[in-house]
């Protein structure tokens, strides 16, 4: 390609605008407030306030992170040491680490190859005696097959965790993610569709989950009463108020932001029907993108080259595109091949309480995806006419390396 060409996507990369008058409102409010802890604090209270506007969940705990959300809730499970959550090997290590702490045993099933969320016949192969849970994770945004996830786990007596930390606005036939299983954690991290910087969310209408959630997320302590004699070993994840101020004007933003997302994924992927060798994502029938990122699929069989080269090519016709997602599956990271959890050990296997092995897991789709994923931005400062850009400059470089 001759040095003088000229880009398809002619225009720099749009970028929102996160923060502005609304959360500089509440943060002016909570400066003339006596104390910034969590606990009655008028901005948390908003905070739940305004997350139940969007998700109407009795029991909310807001939490320093989505990671210790998702610890929080499997907490909440009260797992004996070995018992085991099934979760999908692509996603993000706070799906684990909790798990881990609570001395469980994280089960990877593999995923659907056009959805990249959790395989409902991979999970029901994956079940056995030890089994307590699954985490569906919404990738990216996309819902998961909730309906066949469901029904796997009253079919076998299984919790179910939502992990919707990517999902903000998304929707399975017609309700929001997280509304579905028995709790639901969501994220305020920097990167995600709303953010107060890093800030978490667990919930659930669970009323024997529900009753101390709080608890696992706050040293065990009961708020209510004012006791400090702890029954359970809990760590604290509370958010503080500065935190639940910024969050709670993002959340005056989430109709729009998904809205847009939505509209803007849902085009792209429209354009790229007919593009040979490049397959976009599947939303399940009844689903709700919120394409908190852009994640397709190349068929190497149909394209010369690898995909580094046709990556570069798309960087060279101005698209943000990215090689791949995460490195590699989760039980591929050197933790798991060492099973180095504590100190160099893993007590529950030390103990026989488990016989996995890392080493020998293997998930063929996880790991296909993962070596012909392209992932591009999507955010809601995009316009209609950039995003058609883009699917024109995919479709330009898939014809010139189509075989």
């Amino acid at each position: 390609m001759s040095s003088d060409h000229s880009p398809i996507v002619d225009e720099p990369l749009p970028r929102p605008r996160r923060w502005g008058e609304a959360e500089l409102s509440r943060l002016t409010e909570m400066v003339g407030q006596e104390s910034l802890f969590y606990w009655k604090g008028p901005q948390t209270t908003a905070l739940i306030d305004g997350f139940r506007g969007h998700y109407p969940l009795k029991h909310v705990f807001p939490c320093s992170s989505g990671s210790a959300a998702l610890h929080v809730a499997v907490a909440a499970l009260r797992l004996r040491p070995g018992e085991e959550v099934i979760v999908p090997p692509i996603t993000d290590m706070g799906s684990v680490i909790g798990i881990l702490y609570q001395q469980g045993v994280p089960v990877f099933a593999d995923v659907d190859p056009r959805t990249y969320n959790l395989d409902p016949a991979a999970v029901e192969r994956a079940i056995t005696a030890r089994t307590r849970a699954i985490m569906p994770v919404h990738v990216a945004g996309n819902p998961c097959d909730l309906e066949a996830l469901l029904a796997v786990a009253r079919r076998h007596g299984l919790s179910v965790i939502e992990d919707c930390a990517q999902a903000w606005g998304a929707r399975y036939r017609g309700l929001p993610v997280g509304l579905y299983g028995d709790l639901a954690c969501y994220s305020f991290n920097d990167f995600k569709h709303l953010s107060c910087g890093d800030g978490g969310v667990v919930a659930t209408n669970d009323e024997a989950l529900g009753g101390g959630l709080s608890k696992w997320g706050d040293k065990c302590y009961d708020r209510v009463t004012g006791g400090r004699d702890p029954v359970d070993l809990a760590p604290n994840y509370r958010m503080s108020e500065p935190q639940a101020a910024v969050a709670t004007a993002q959340l005056t933003k989430l109709g729009g932001i998904a809205a847009t997302r939505n509209r803007l994924g849902d085009a792209l992927s429209a354009s790229l029907a007919g593009t040979p060798g490049v397959l976009p994502p599947v939303v399940q029938p009844g689903g709700y993108h919120s394409y908190w990122f852009y994640f397709l699929r190349l068929d190497l069989s149909h394209l010369s080259g690898s995909r580094d080269a046709f990556v570069a090519d798309l960087r060279t016709e101005g698209v943000a595109a990215n090689a791949g997602y995460i490195p590699q599956p989760v039980y591929r990271y050197s933790v798991f091949q060492t099973h180095n959890f504590f100190g160099g050990h893993w007590p529950v296997r030390d103990a026989g309480l488990t016989s996995m092995d890392y080493r020998d897991v293997r998930c063929p789709i996880a790991e296909a995806i993962l070596r012909d994923g392209v992932t591009l931005p999507i955010n809601e400062a995009m316009s209609d006419r950039y995003i058609e850009k883009v699917g024109r400059a995919i479709d330009a470089v898939a014809r010139r390396h189509v075989r």
